[in-house]
């Protein structure tokens, strides 16, 4: 899933954020010697994603514990659903509590929300694609959703693809002299994507030798119009104000990307609860 030191340097940002000097609730209540079995339930439909992280947020705590995975990411769990099984000591399993549910219900409602639009979208073309509107520092883990829900990967960050958006534009002076000066400066294996905010903008985009078009906030007359003047010598990627009521007719005017924010900068957390089931002293 992730290199093994990219979720240990999460996993220690979480706990110690979230622990800080010391678990005194639970150490105030429990002797220390205290093992069981809690099991992580669905309390609504999901598709599963984070079942990896969820199991060394644990393991991080107490490497003791034994982690049994019901179901795999990408897998549909059904309301009252099991999606994992924990033993050990029960104080370990309390203080790791908190962080692992929070990471596995964020990564859960992303790839189920991704995985609702995907599922709109059937029949047609287009793919949905994420954004950078990640959480600071969650970012590999927000776009690993997104895969899992079967949506695809926009750029990771600045580094990795070329995307001329309005500001650019404004600083260079127009598309065409965005796209003049940034020919040659970056890497051939990247195509160069511009944004455009209507018809007369994507004619000077294509002109002016852009690989990639995005429609920015455009009507789905204009992306309809927009569509039939590229004729597929470009892909086009649709952004802006997109949601699963009009994802569709979106997706139907025959654009090749839909760009969604919304799969990660406001996502509703899937509702999964942790419950002790047995536990010995």
């Amino acid at each position: 899933m992730f290199q093994t030191h990219i979720i240990h340097k999460l996993l220690q940002s979480a706990l110690e954020e979230d622990v800080g000097t010391g678990d005194i609730t639970t150490t105030a209540v429990l002797t220390g010697n205290e093992v069981g079995k809690a099991k992580a339930i669905a309390k609504a439909d999901l598709v599963v994603a984070g079942i990896d992280i969820f199991r060394e947020s644990f393991l991080f705590v107490d490497s003791g514990i034994r982690f049994t995975a019901v179901c795999e990411d990408g897998h549909r769990v059904e309301k009252g659903g099991i999606l994992a099984e924990i033993y050990g000591n029960l104080g370990s399993i309390l203080t790791a509590e908190r962080v692992a549910l929070n990471f596995l219900q964020r990564m859960c409602g992303i790839a189920t929300l991704t995985r609702k639009y995907v599922d709109e979208i059937k029949g047609t073309r287009a793919k949905i694609l994420d954004t950078r509107k990640t959480v600071p520092g969650l970012r590999c883990l927000d776009k690993y959703a997104v895969r899992i829900g079967g949506g695809r990967n926009h750029r990771f960050g600045l580094y990795d693809g070329v995307l001329i958006k309005d500001n650019h534009i404004a600083a260079a002076g127009s598309i065409s002299q965005a796209l003049a000066k940034a020919r040659g400066r970056h890497p051939h294996t990247m195509r160069v994507e511009v944004e455009v905010k209507n018809l007369p903008e994507v004619e000077e985009a294509l002109a002016s030798g852009a690989e990639v078009i995005m429609l920015d906030n455009m009507t789905i007359a204009d992306m309809r119009k927009a569509v039939e003047t590229v004729r597929g010598k470009v892909p086009l990627e649709a952004s802006g104000n997109v949601t699963l009521a009009n994802v569709r007719k979106i997706a139907e005017t025959g654009v090749d990307f839909i760009s969604v924010g919304a799969l990660t900068h406001s996502v509703q957390a899937s509702d999964i609860s942790l419950k002790i089931e047995e536990y010995y002293t």
